[in-house]
């Protein structure tokens, strides 16, 4: 919210400049974005009035005028502005004045006839000016004053950058008590009294949705002057907050709720079909808002209408049907309270919003209405005339106002510091807040402006803040910080991150909200987690799976001629369980594309596959971790080219290539290889343990088994390596071979087998009675010795 300073000081006195009242407003938590005065550095403009008026005899567009600038004697100025005319006052730079951008103004001949000075318009000192040609003052603006004394233009202009729960800042009254209970600075605040009834014309009116509507208010006021002029001083306040003035009537209308804080909206009377209705909007019902934009009203939205349809968008944007004109002779003004939930996210629906939509989704005061109203009549009267009709008054449901107990003993200690209880009374008084003693403390009640005062901790905060935080001394917010213990079980997150890296793997992060055919096409999820309020269609749920994301990055990568693509995630994925809940587990999810290694002389180009990717995984996670595979169907891979990763008989992840149809209906080259594992599974690790080093030679002993094709090398592998007794340092597959000498259904499967002691050297026998101890464990589990 922007507004003038001047304005705020007909309500306070702070005794502060602009700047250290932004200053203390930011402090105290109502930041002040911008403070910029009402017009730019200038000097020596004056108001002068124009006497005499004749043709430049050179120029047709110039004309030559004598102005009564305040000199004592009339000025010579050529001017070709096309509004100069005898008897107007304007403003006019003399010679030494400087405009803004250091424009200085000089004795000149224009055509060969001598302009002593220049008369200006508002965009040539930096004034907002509809006019096309000179700014034209009011008659009675006295000849000789400096403008900018004359228009108060060394007024500064705060801008507030208010939070949600502060909307009783939206209005100068409200700023006003802030600065009062900042400064504790006197206060002319004005009393509004009820105005005097002189007409017998009133407007029913009706809420017929309670819960919506908590008071509406209206009033006719008959006679009135629609075409009368806005007086300078309330133009001027409108637009130094950002207001355009549009007419008298609607300019009061702004004018209260910039000064209260009460959105206001004005019917004309004569346009009104019976009682004034708060209702829901009926379904398919349409309305011609006053921004020309006609809307169909969704059964949710809140109206104003009467008896023959909707008049107006509650709290949002009146209609264009019963809207004053100048030709309006009666008026129904209307001021009302809606329930913020009501009004919240109606400008999102409907594309549009309005500063009273700002108002009312962050909460009015509930008692303020009788109060706007009554000045808004006032204002009426005093400007367009009109006898003013009795109050009409509906009531829906209205908060209520909550009771808090906040104790003295808690306030120092979340603060910190000890602050005297008269200050505290006296900071909780100038809230309006009540306070009343109680044992320990103060009950208070939250004011009908302040509908974020629900718990002790607020009232607290409000005191702090008020207080001044800056009081706090710097001691009381430092403290040692302490290294806290890693369990050497488990590595670092950025470790994991340098790892990928290292295997030359890209971070990327993508969005968790995908396109619901992603979870289809990759985990055959039929009912994904939606969102009530997507951002597109194409981000409508939320992902159990980052294989989405990896492909259409992969997909920009190739667009770009990138044809090697590493990429990694570390994200989470969400799922319901059983009862119906959200679960959140961070996986890491990886893809490789392209070729192999490189480009390169030194080795034939060769396409990346899967065991390239599986070989990157055993590098990435700790070689102690008995990881198993094991192969699996997924609804993203390759039938047969995929495996589910195992760690203790559980699942952790899967691995695997990219199923065909998925590669022809993303549109890729070939297929990529992905694969995706719990995060808590890359982050496992073990701690260092010290093992002697053996001084002696192993000894290597190669067996060449005959297997079905059904059994699996893994199988072999994990048999051989439970039965190993403590001699056996390590057990690998180095050769499968099926052809000549293999009878079919078989194949042989060689493995090398290290032996080592770290206290004596390996005898024969030792050596022999381990191997048959593998060769049993071997033909336990169906296999032979291959001769």
């Amino acid at each position: 919210m922007q507004f003038s300073y001047d304005w705020l000081k007909k309500w306070v006195s702070p005794n502060k400049t602009a700047d250290e009242l932004a200053h203390l407003l930011t402090m105290s938590g109502l930041e002040v974005e911008e403070v910029e005065k009402a017009a730019p550095e200038f000097t020596g403009v004056v108001i002068a009035e124009i006497k005499h008026i004749e043709k430049h005899p050179d120029a047709d567009r110039l004309n030559i005028t004598q102005v009564d600038a305040g000199t004592g004697q009339l000025v010579q100025i050529v001017c070709g502005a096309p509004n100069v005319k005898v008897g107007i006052k304007v403003p006019c730079s003399l010679p030494g004045a400087v405009l803004p951008g250091n424009f200085k103004i000089k004795p000149t001949k224009m055509r060969g006839q001598v302009s002593n000075g220049m008369l200006c318009s508002g965009k040539e000192l930096g004034i907002p000016d509809d006019v096309d040609g000179l700014l034209v003052l009011p008659e009675d603006a006295p000849v000789g004053t400096d403008i900018r004394e004359y228009l108060a233009l060394n007024d500064d202009l705060l801008t507030l950058k208010i939070t949600p729960n502060r909307a009783d800042c939206l209005g100068i009254k409200g700023i006003a008590r802030e600065v009062v209970a900042l400064t504790q600075c006197e206060h002319h605040s004005f009393s509004i009294p009820a105005m005097p009834v002189a007409s017998t014309r009133t407007q029913a009116v009706r809420i017929d949705a309670p819960a919506d509507c908590g008071r509406f208010i209206a009033r006719v006021i008959e006679g009135v002057d629609a075409q009368a002029v806005t007086p300078a001083w309330m133009v001027q306040r409108l637009n130094r907050s950002g207001i355009r003035s549009i007419s008298a009537l609607v300019d009061i209308g702004n004018y209260v709720m910039l000064e209260l804080g009460q959105p206001m909206h004005i019917f004309d009377a004569d346009k009104v079909t019976g009682s004034i209705i708060v209702r829901r909007a009926n379904e398919g019902e349409t309305l011609l808002c006053l921004n020309d934009k006609e809307v169909t009203l969704a059964a949710d939205t809140l109206v104003v209408a009467d008896e023959a349809g909707a008049l107006s968008m509650a709290g949002l944007m009146g209609g264009a049907a019963s809207a004053v004109s100048d030709e309006t002779a009666n008026v129904v003004l209307e001021s009302a309270w809606f329930q913020p939930d009501t009004i919240a996210g109606k400008s999102r629906q409907y594309g549009f919003g309005s500063d009273s939509s700002f108002r009312y989704e962050r909460g009015v005061d509930y008692q303020l209405q009788q109060e706007a109203i009554e000045r808004a009549s006032f204002l009426v009267q005093s400007i367009c005339g009109g006898k003013i009709g009795a109050l009409t008054e509906a009531v829906g449901d209205l908060p209520a106002a909550n009771k808090v107990t906040v104790r003295l003993a808690r306030i120092n200690q979340v603060l910190g510091i000890e602050v005297p209880e008269t200050e505290v009374v006296t900071i909780l008084n100038h809230l309006g807040l009540e306070p009343v003693a109680v044992a320990g403390g103060f009950e208070v009640t939250a004011p009908s402006f302040r509908f974020d005062i629900e718990q002790e901790v607020d009232i607290i905060e409000e005191v702090g803040r008020v207080y001044g935080y800056d009081k706090i001394p710097d001691d009381y917010t430092s403290g040692r910080l302490s290294m806290l213990k890693r369990p050497e079980s488990r590595r670092p997150r950025f470790a994991a991150y340098h790892a990928f890296a290292a295997r030359g793997y890209r971070e990327i992060v993508s969005y968790a909200f995908v396109d619901e055919a992603w979870e289809k096409d990759f985990a055959n999820n039929d009912n994904p987690i939606r969102l009530q309020n997507p951002l597109a269609s194409h981000m409508s749920v939320m992902r159990s799976t980052l294989i989405g994301g990896l492909i259409k990055t992969l997909q920009h990568n190739l667009s770009y001629k990138q044809n090697r693509v590493r990429l990694f995630e570390v994200a989470r994925v969400f799922s319901k369980d059983e009862q119906g809940g959200f679960v959140q587990i961070e996986k890491v999810g990886g893809l490789a594309y392209g070729l192999a290694v490189p480009e390169q002389w030194g080795e034939a180009a060769r396409i990346v596959d899967f065991f390239d990717v599986k070989g990157d995984l055993e590098q990435l996670l700790h070689p102690s971790l008995p990881l198993q595979y094991q192969s699996v169907t997924h609804p993203a891979f390759h039938p047969g080219r995929c495996a589910a990763i195992l760690l203790d008989g559980q699942q952790v992840g899967v691995l695997g290539q990219l199923h065909p149809k998925w590669v022809q209906q993303y549109d890729l080259p070939q297929a990529p290889i992905l694969f995706q594992l719990d995060l808590s599974v890359v982050l496992q690790s073990q701690a260092v343990a010290y093992k002697t080093v053996s001084k002696l030679p192993p000894v290597r002993r190669d067996l060449a088994f005959l297997v079905a094709d059904s059994i699996k090398a893994g199988d072999l592998l994990q048999a051989l390596r439970q039965s190993a007794n403590s001699l056996v340092r390590d057990v690998q597959l180095f050769d499968v071979y099926s052809g000549t000498g293999i009878e079919p259904g078989f194949k042989s499967m060689a493995v090398k087998i290290i032996l080592q002691d770290a206290e004596n050297t390996l005898t024969d026998v030792v050596v022999e009675e381990a191997v048959q101890q593998l060769i049993q464990a071997a033909q336990a589990l169906g296999v032979s010795l291959r001769a």
